[in-house]
């Protein structure tokens, strides 16, 4: 443990905190690692059910529409190099309950996707053991968790646990290792079926885009697309574990995002041309793909091609992979808790660390509502749209954030400047209102709901006082109402599982309208340059190590 001179000379224990042990490297694979879950091994399958064989596009849509996002968050990162900063960025630009509110929903998001991390393992683990039965869900084929597979379940969340208690040296060695497997495997994946069984007639043969641009748009929010590429934020959440956030921050954050859409969109290629013609139903459509007695597309595919020993390595990547995800998440989550102790908007007891500088308390209320979101969420297909909309929803606050602090510390240090003024950040919240519109209203209705909850628990937290609460700043947080609002009027609205007032072009039009009035309303009630450095001087910071 480190000490510190009292000032009559005699050595006290200081008290734990954040350690900086992460690497350039090692932020990067942390990154890589939480975007390479159990999204790639059940994305390239669903998106070409809905957009066919241009799901190549949707994932290239995707890809570009979250680095608008990523890169507004690189900035923020080497500006505020602290733990669960996704949290704490909006305390300093718009106050207390901006911050508590997209605080909330950021912690919900993130809370989440451990549990359907879990379930992808538990899905493919199935070919040994009944973990999972097969249902039909809302006209769509879902796994749902059996009493084994809760069993199962609960173990390998209180696993993630314990690995990031015993510390963030130990997780990032942990993981950079399990990373380098992630990545051998996707690629080997990709070049197997190249090299196997290319059809080259699967591109056309049923239509480029059978379901128009509608299936292209709908598939990059509910096919597992943005899901599959969420992790990139970790590059955020550890900045204040990281031993050079100025640098490793923007390279963790852009790196993983491009190096990861390029190896989705090679293995939606890969997938499109391996698919027999005989998996695609008695109608001859990708909507109707399917695998007969498989509980993963990619291990079918390898099993029907004669790869035996790929499907073999697939379905022990299965537990790899979406295993290393949810480890990831868990460690975030702990993170996003500390965070929101330290703004004043969760209890303090949360942000209590152990002598290695793990927030523990904040890892153990990530393990139990865990197990509280298997309950009513018990597969992964039902699950994956609500962890995409509530992750997305998180980040909208980012590009506002953003331009709210360019204008009130324009002098702030910089180690990574985003040129282009406000073209950027518009473009990623716009971005960000448009993959929630996509996920459907079936998917946002049960998102909003979740809002609501965490405004009750404000008024709640209030009344008894059971939490120090900041200044809330009302006026400078206000259009967090008319942006949750609008979005959840838009969203019902809408063609994507609502009464279908709005399709997709004036779906476009709309939400850039709407985009636009609510970035110039949180500009407009922005807190002032004095406020946002008072915010800053007196918000807890994770405390440096001494040499």
């Amino acid at each position: 443990m480190a000490t510190t001179a009292t000032p009559e000379g005699s050595e006290t224990h200081r008290r734990p905190r954040l350690r900086r042990d992460i690497g350039m490297i090692g932020l990067l694979f942390t990154a890589v690692g939480s975007i390479i879950g159990s999204g790639w091994l059940f994305g390239a399958m669903n998106a070409a059910q809905i957009a066919g064989p241009a799901a190549v596009f949707s994932w290239l849509i995707a890809g570009i529409m979250i680095m608008l996002i990523g890169l507004t968050y690189a900035e923020l990162g080497t500006m505020f190099p602290v733990s669960g900063g996704v949290v704490r960025f909006p305390h300093y630009a718009f106050g207390g309950f901006a911050s508590y509110l997209m605080g909330w929903i950021t912690w919900l998001a993130a809370a989440v996707v451990a549990p359907i991390e879990v379930e992808g393992t538990l899905q493919y683990a199935t070919r040994y053991y009944p973990f999972t039965d097969e249902h039909e869900v809302a006209g769509k084929t879902v796994h749902t968790l059996t009493a084994a597979g809760y069993v199962a379940a609960v173990i390998l969340m209180a696993l993630f646990c314990v690995v990031n208690v015993i510390g963030v040296r130990f997780f990032t060695r942990l993981n950079n290792v399990i990373v380098w497997w992630k990545l051998a495997i996707i690629v080997l994946v990709v070049v197997a079926f190249l090299v196997t069984a290319f059809h080259g007639v699967n591109f056309t043969s049923h239509g480029f885009a059978p379901s128009g641009q509608h299936g292209i748009f709908t598939a990059i929010a509910t096919a597992g697309i943005t899901f599959s590429f969420l992790g990139f934020r970790q590059g955020i959440e550890l900045a204040g574990e990281s031993s050079n956030p100025r640098r490793n921050v923007p390279f963790a954050v852009i790196g993983s995002v491009l190096l990861t859409m390029v190896i989705y969109i090679a293995l939606q290629i890969a997938f499109i041309a391996a698919v027999p013609e005989d998996t695609l139903g008695s109608s001859g459509s990708w909507a109707a793909l399917t695998f007969k007695d498989a509980f993963g597309p990619l291990a079918a595919i390898a099993s029907i091609l004669g790869l035996t020993w790929l499907a073999v390595l697939l379905y022990a990547d299965a537990i790899v992979s979406p295993g290393d995800t949810g480890l990831i998440y868990t460690a975030i989550t702990s993170r996003l808790g500390y965070a929101m102790a330290h703004n004043g908007n969760a209890p303090k007891s949360i942000a209590k660390l152990t002598r290695t500088g793990v927030p523990w308390v904040a890892t153990v209320v990530a393990f139990v509502v865990g197990l509280v979101i298997f309950l009513p969420f018990p597969s992964w297909q039902q699950l994956v749209g609500l962890v995409t909309g509530a992750t997305v929803l998180s980040f909208g606050s980012g590009p506002l954030v953003f331009a709210a602090l360019r204008r009130e510390l324009p002098e702030h240090p910089r180690a990574f400047r985003l040129p282009g003024g406000d073209t950027i950040p518009f473009l990623a919240f716009f971005s960000s209102n448009m993959i929630v519109f996509w996920a459907g209203w079936g998917t946002n209705w049960k998102l909003f709901v979740g809002v609501l909850i965490g405004l009750v628990l404000l008024g709640a937290f209030r009344l008894t006082g059971s939490v120090h609460l900041p200044h809330m700043n009302w006026r400078a947080g206000v259009w967090t109402v008319p942006w949750l609002a609008g979005l959840a009027l838009i969203s019902y609205l809408s063609s994507y599982e609502g009464i279908g007032v709005i399709g997709l072009g004036w779906g476009f039009v709309v939400n850039l309208g709407f985009s636009a009035a609510i970035y110039l309303m949180a500009l407009r009630t922005r807190l002032p340059g004095e406020r946002v450095r008072e915010i800053i001087d007196t918000t807890p910071h994770d405390e440096q190590p001494h040499s």
